[in-house]
């Protein structure tokens, strides 16, 4: 692959942001570029400028992650320190422990970023020295485990040039003060406390003088705050973990109790003064006031360990997948597209042709672990004689094999076989994001949390003579359109579209699986009783009805429902081993990937997909077991007997797995695994029990805090939305899911509800949309506003209220045209609590004002099989309408008469004076509909659906472009200009069936004289232009409790 750059040089110039690479020796130096203020693009620097910017004060770096674009404001994430997690074929693997922002707005504003991150990097240096001088040289054990690793790539820094380099400053010019060693101590209180409820760390080492070792820790998905790095003598200084003293300056913090009220960070102030500025244009407003939190959530994101790389090995793939060397390509075009996480970042930097700045970061966990087994004599079992768990030991391990016999080993030398064990775990991009919030499947058929782990065993010095074993694993939700409420315990899961949705997702799912891996065997260990009965049942039904169908590119998918905590019951995790036994067989039937020199000897024939609710905990303790067999299997091959299954010394196997299950539960729940002392120990106890209680308590409060506005963000870096998703999260303190696609939705809506409820075939169908009306009828201003359908006829209009979640019709009601008296079109504002919401321009709705007669039908679906009818003749019975299998019948009067009392709130003027003179026969002659427009623009990234999902009239007549131009959601100039588009659509229609219903009406005796003002009415517009709700009148209608529980949200949520 081509080389990308190490390391690299970040200043301030006077026209742009310099970027300014340290080349290896014997290799060209890299070109230099300028990013320019305000314009953000991306060039080579000429040589002469870079020489005039010498004196600039300069931030070294050890990669780019890209660009930050908000508005016309951006801000350059930067990885400003990393550590060494592993080496695979004598390449390092690093993991990200903290980013550094840097605003693209002016050079006074680069230049303090710079100038303060290099302050924070010599206050996190002083607070080492300091710590270390007030522990002395005396220390418990754990001093030993602190140690850090120089890597092979970071010796060769030694050899790096820079033909032109300032002067360093800043962190260059303070390597040398920079000191190892645990950088704070902490106190039990703090550790069992403090740790305990924000991160819900493990119990096992709680009570001891310096808590855990910095290696060990990290491997347990820690934040960089939570590490005490060390660093041996010579190390990379870069490479230690960030301490968990106070930061100065542009450190972005977490949500932090202890800090002070007022505090600003430095991003705060950029973002202030980009607002200030004019970096954001008057739209981004809503964007401007979420700025520091979503910079400050960008940070935290990237800095606590859950991001991998490397420069010179491709992590996003499989041993069996892994591409060919090649000097030519760059490592972006190599990486699997489906675990690589910073792509839509590095677009700038991709389209100006500088791939060798883009580095491919993933998401999700690497760890390593070394040992030695001993071949015993006959009848006397083999056995594992020395591990090394610490990142140094491993890879002194790999770099020097023979460290791992001891001197008295060495007459047994050669019954003795190094080994190491190598675990990734790649999160998907796909459907990305937090717990409550990215469930199920959306319509391309990808699971939320979807993970692929690879348990990787091989030789400690990778020689290629010897094999190398890959066993692969997959995780991911149950793909079913399901979803959980985030304030609840244990929330019970609600599935959602019909059961045909439901498995076209499903089928495109498992196909998918299959194309990847070939055959699938699915474990369930969902409760086969409670909450989760409900989904269990409807994922087994789904999965049978997909093997009858021929199952998956030819192969039925095995599945197997092991109700985990029924089995488990009592803390008997032990009992995992009975889904191990069952499965057993086609553990071995699938196989693994063996590689020998360099060549593919066998392939892994399919995968394991296990899940539970969140696939998460009790899926972490199934896969550790599914791995520990496989490992079984390949040591047998090597000629060992261990059986692991049994084995009581296999704690480093189990600590590893534990650490995996931690790094994946905290980026999908933000606290570590629970059961985690079971992974870890193979033993339950109350004290397991008690922390994972409290883990439970922590997750519970992300849940309903925390996460809404981190899935906006992890939405808006990876290039699912847009900026718009921030407005909307302003408006109602969650965004929306840009992975189910509401335009398909609502056209399906459409179709689905013109079969149902146009009953007369040969009525034409002229439109239909999806539009916000009150929840109560004959109202304007009735929370919460519903999503109705509208469709449109050459005879009536029809009102659909449909449940989006069964996608079935609810209720209808059907009005004549021409009872429709006319049409009050302007602003309808229904809330001043958000900015959205108050915007004249795009909060619009039109109401219909028609006179009810016995033709009008209002029909509920009660799923029976009885069908009544409201408003039509006296007494008599409805008709059942063709084309669905369930009911209608009409709410009671009394109920209806209860709503319309207490909710009925007709036209603010006009309507409230007719009722305070005439009688109430007078005040209900008339009735109204009220819609308002849906927005007009998204926050996701792609919108229709196009024409050929136009709803089939089954009468073989064609439509007019006009009105297959109103069938699409997709693409409005704005909300005004779609409501002014219907309008005219119902006057087109009301108008050109006039003459024909007047006829009609007086054959017919229903109408032995049109009143005179009717028939004026009929010689002029229907359409009013007038506002329905303005800005003043729906203030006055917004009480004080409702605002200050908007504000209490917003204190909360944002």
């Amino acid at each position: 692959m081509a080389p990308l750059i190490r390391k690299l040089l970040i200043f301030a110039a006077v026209d742009g942001l310099v970027l300014q690479p340290l080349a290896h020796r014997n290799q060209q130096a890299p070109p230099v570029l300028n990013i320019e203020y305000k314009a953000h693009n991306i060039a080579p620097r000429k040589q002469n400028h870079v020489e005039n910017d010498r004196s600039t004060e300069s931030l070294e770096v050890h990669g780019i992650v890209g660009l930050l674009i908000v508005s016309s404001a951006a801000f350059l994430i930067s990885i400003s320190q990393k550590q060494q997690v592993a080496q695979i074929r004598g390449k390092p693997i690093y993991a990200i422990t903290d980013v550094a922002l840097i605003p693209l707005s002016s050079q006074s504003e680069a230049s303090q970023a710079i100038a303060q991150a290099n302050e924070a990097l010599r206050q996190q240096s002083k607070d080492a020295i300091e710590n270390k001088k007030s522990r002395g040289d005396s220390s418990d054990d754990d001093e030993g485990d602190d140690r850090s690793v120089i890597a092979e790539d970071d010796l060769r820094d030694g050899d790096m040039t820079l033909p032109t380099t300032p002067e360093p400053t800043g962190s260059d010019a303070n390597e040398g003060t920079r000191v190892s060693g645990d950088q704070r101590q902490s106190s039990v209180a703090e550790d069992v406390i403090g740790r305990k409820g924000q991160y819900g760390r493990f119990a096992e080492r709680w009570f001891s003088k310096r808590g855990w070792s910095v290696e060990r820790r990290r491997m347990q998905g820690m934040s960089a705050d939570e590490i005490k790095g060390a660093n041996p003598p010579g190390g990379d200084v870069q490479d230690k973990s960030t301490s968990d003293s106070a930061e100065a300056g542009n450190v972005l913090q977490a949500s932090d109790p202890n800090r002070a009220e007022g505090e600003s960070t430095v991003k705060e102030k950029e973002a202030e003064s980009a607002a200030g500025n004019g970096d954001l244009n008057n739209d981004g407003n809503v964007t401007i006031s979420l700025l520091p939190k979503l910079l400050r959530t960008t940070r935290i994101l990237f800095r606590n360990n859950n991001f991998f790389f490397s420069y010179e090995y491709d992590i996003t793939r499989s041993i069996v997948t892994q591409r060919g060397d090649s000097t030519s390509v760059p490592l972006r075009k190599i990486v699997d597209p489906l675990y690589f996480w910073n792509q839509n970042l590095a677009l700038p930097f991709i389209k100006a042709r500088q791939d060798s700045f883009v580095l491919p970061l993933m998401q999700g966990f690497v760890g390593q672990c070394s040992f030695v087994i001993q071949k015993a004599p006959k009848d006397i079992p083999d056995k594992i004689i020395k591990v090394h768990q610490e990142v140094g030991d491993v890879i002194e391990d790999q770099n020097n094999p023979d460290s791992l016999t001891t001197t008295q080993d060495v007459e047994e030398k050669t019954n003795d076989k190094n080994y190491l064990l190598t675990l990734i775990s790649r999160r998907s991009i796909e459907r990305a994001g937090l717990r409550y919030l990215r469930r199920g499947v959306d319509h391309e058929g990808n699971a939320a949390n979807s993970v692929e782990t690879e348990q990787i065993l091989s030789g400690a010095a990778w020689d290629p003579s010897n094999k190398i074993y890959s066993f692969l694993q997959i995780r991911g939700s149950i793909p079913l359109y399901f979803s959980q409420s985030p304030y609840a315990f244990k929330p019970v899961p609600e599935l959602h579209h019909s059961s045909e949705t439901n498995y076209d997702a499903f089928k495109k799912h498992f196909t998918n699986v299959a194309t990847r891996y070939g055959k699938v065997q699915v474990a369930s260990l969902i409760e086969r009783g409670g909450n989760e009965l409900k989904i269990g049942e409807e994922f087994e039904k789904q999965m049978g009805k997909l093997n009858d169908n021929g199952g998956s590119n030819g192969s039925s998918i095995g599945f197997e429902w092991f109700d985990f905590h029924d089995a488990c019951r009592g803390m008997k995790f032990e009992n995992v081993s009975l889904l191990v036994d069952k499965l057993g067989d086609t553990i071995t039937r699938f196989g693994c990937t063996v590689q020998q020199e360099g060549k593919i000897q066998s392939r892994q024939s399919g995968i394991l997909r296990t899940n539970c609710m969140d696939c998460l905990d009790r899926t972490n303790v199934a896969q550790s077991a599914f791995s520990r067999k496989a490992l079984d299997l390949q040591l047998m091959d090597q000629g060992f007997d261990l059986n692991l299954q049994s084995a009581q010394s296999t704690q480093w196997f189990n600590t590893i797995w534990a650490d995996n299950g931690d790094a994946i539960s905290k980026q999908y729940s933000s606290t570590a695994a629970l059961k985690g002392d079971y992974t870890r120990t193979r033993k339950r106890d109350y004290r397991g029990a008690l922390n994972d209680f409290g883990l439970t308590l922590s997750r519970y409060f992300n849940n309903i805090v925390n996460d809404y506005f981190s899935q906006a963000v992890i939405d808006y870096l990876l290039g699912n939305v847009n900026m718009q998703v921030f407005e909307e999260f302003e408006a109602n303190m969650m965004s929306a899911d840009p992975a189910i696609s509401m335009d398909k939705v609502r056209q399906n809506a459409i179709d689905t509800s013109t079969k149902i409820v146009v009953a007369d075939q040969s009525e034409d169908l002229i439109g239909g949309w999806t539009l916000l009306s009150p929840h109560s009828e004959n109202t304007l201003r009735s929370f919460p506003f519903i999503e109705n359908i509208l469709l449109l006829t050459e005879g009536a209009l029809y009102v659909v209220r449909f449940d989006w979640h069964t996608e079935k019709v609810s209720s209808f009601e059907r009005v004549a045209l021409h009872h429709v008296l006319g049409l009050q079109v302007g602003t309808y504002i229904t809330s001043t609590l958000a900015t959205a919401h108050t915007d004249p321009k795009r909060n619009v709705g039109f109401v219909v004002k028609y006179k009810p007669s016995k033709e009008d039908v209002v029909r509920v679906n009660t799923r029976s099989l009885k069908s009544d009818i409201v408003g039509g003749a006296d007494g008599e019975d409805g008709k059942t309408v063709a084309g669905d299998d369930s009911q209608f019948s009409a709410p009671s009067a009394a109920a209806a008469s209860l709503i319309s009392n207490l909710t009925s709130a007709p036209w603010p003027r006009d309507s409230q004076q007719q009722r305070g003179r005439g009688s109430r026969k007078e005040a209900t002659a008339t009735r109204i509909l009220a819609f308002k427009a849906l927005p007009a623009q998204s926050s996701l990234a792609t919108q229709g659906e196009g024409d050929d999902n136009m709803p089939d009239t089954g009468n073989g007549k064609s439509r007019n472009s006009t009105a297959r131009a109103n069938m699409r959601r997709a693409g409005p100039p704005n909300e005004l200009a779609t409501i002014k588009g219907i309008c005219e659509e119902i006057e087109r229609a009301a108008t050109a069936g006039d003459s024909i219903t007047s006829v009609r009406h007086k054959t017919e005796g229903e109408f032995e004289q049109e009143p005179q003002q009717e028939h004026e009415h009929r010689s002029r517009s229907l359409i009013e232009e007038k506002d329905l709700i303005s800005l003043s009148e729906a203030r006055k209608s917004t009480g004080l409790l409702e605002q200050l529980g908007y504000e209490l949200k917003k204190l909360v949520w944002a």
